[in-house]
């Protein structure tokens, strides 16, 4: 779709109006605070990426520092995943979240398992890590296979883990995640529907390019909203390749992405320069025109158009679950059952 046929549908327009009327008004220079969809919970608008915070180029004592200071000045909602860096995000976290900065967070992680036991078994491990016993918002991971939504509500699937640790009050919340393609997410909540169960959040990419190819803003975007999620958008600069392209500004896209009815965009903060910058984007969260949206689409168009700068969308590069199969679990014995010969 060009930019001028995503013009004429009234998209942009209705995403500014949408955008527009979720944001708070900060109060000298805080960070905005965002409803997150039927939660009523409000977070911060921009969130912390557990990734970027758990590489070994950055020490573990800055880690820390850098995510109470994030916290102290305003930007708490934490991002993370049972897969990041070989545990070392959740346990860093974990430390970070110690001498009460744990009770001023909202706190998010995933796991990868795609049948009951290995869900519950990285769910205990996670919340061992973060040092708490309970999570804001747990979220099945990586929802970038078909078959994905299949086994999360196969029997013996990973919703029962969900469930259940929701009722134990391991978690607040739950929700899913996946960067892969729209239809994949909108068959994921087909089976919701389905099922009769309801998410609270669901997380995608959001970006400057999005909207060019196999987008996720204009297909999965406002069916989320329809059904009261909260949306957790990502990839705002695509883990840096976005940036590569020459198009727009770290900033640009985190405002742009920003300026989708979205309740927090999750960025990866890996050094103080960073850190400031989420900072002050999101204390001066203010909602681009539609006019703004439509330049920023059109400097992007060309290069967008093949997904060339979207890897997570058109290669395996960013999907750590496909690098490491053995993280899904095995086959549920109902399956092994029915696939005898």
């Amino acid at each position: 779709m060009s930019v001028e046929q995503w013009n004429r549908r009234g998209i942009l327009a209705g995403m500014a109006g949408l955008a527009a009327s979720m944001h708070g008004t900060p109060i000298n220079g805080a960070i905005e605070q965002r409803v997150l969809g039927r939660t009523g919970q409000k977070v911060s608008c921009i969130g912390l990426g557990g990734s970027h915070i758990g590489k070994p180029k950055l020490s573990e004592a800055e880690a820390i520092r850098l995510m109470r200071e994030a916290i102290d000045r305003g930007l708490t909602f934490m991002d993370n995943s049972w897969d990041y860096n070989d545990g070392q995000s959740e346990i860093r976290m974990g430390k970070a979240l110690r001498d009460g900065y744990r009770d001023k967070a909202f706190l998010m992680t995933k796991f990868d398992g795609r049948t009951r036991e290995e869900a519950a078994r990285q769910i205990d491990e996670s919340l061992k890590r973060l040092q708490t016993d309970h999570l804001d918002l747990l979220q099945f991971h990586e929802t970038i296979r078909f078959d994905d939504p299949d086994r999360f509500f196969a029997p013996g699937g990973a919703m029962e883990a969900l469930v259940a640790a929701r009722k134990a009050g391991k978690t607040r919340f739950i929700g899913f995640t996946g960067h892969k393609d729209p239809h994949i997410h909108l068959y994921m909540l087909e089976l919701a529907r389905k099922h009769n169960f309801q998410f609270d959040t669901v997380q995608m990419p959001v970006n400057v390019m999005d909207a060019h190819f196999r987008s996720f803003a204009r297909q999965v975007l406002p069916e989320a909203r329809k059904m009261g999620l909260g949306v957790l958008a990502m990839k705002s600069m695509g883990s840096g390749v976005i940036l590569k392209s020459n198009t727009a500004t770290p900033v640009e896209c985190l405002q742009f992405a920003l300026s989708h009815p979205v309740s927090v965009v999750i960025t990866g903060i890996d050094s103080q320069q960073i850190l400031d910058q989420a900072i002050q984007v999101a204390s001066n969260s203010k909602a681009l025109t539609e006019a703004q949206m439509t330049a920023i689409l059109n400097k992007t168009a060309k290069a967008a158009a093949d997904g060339e700068f979207e890897l997570f969308k058109t290669t395996s590069h960013f999907d750590s679950t496909a690098q490491h199969p053995e993280w899904l679990g095995k086959e549920t014995a109902h399956v092994k059952e029915l696939g005898q010969s």
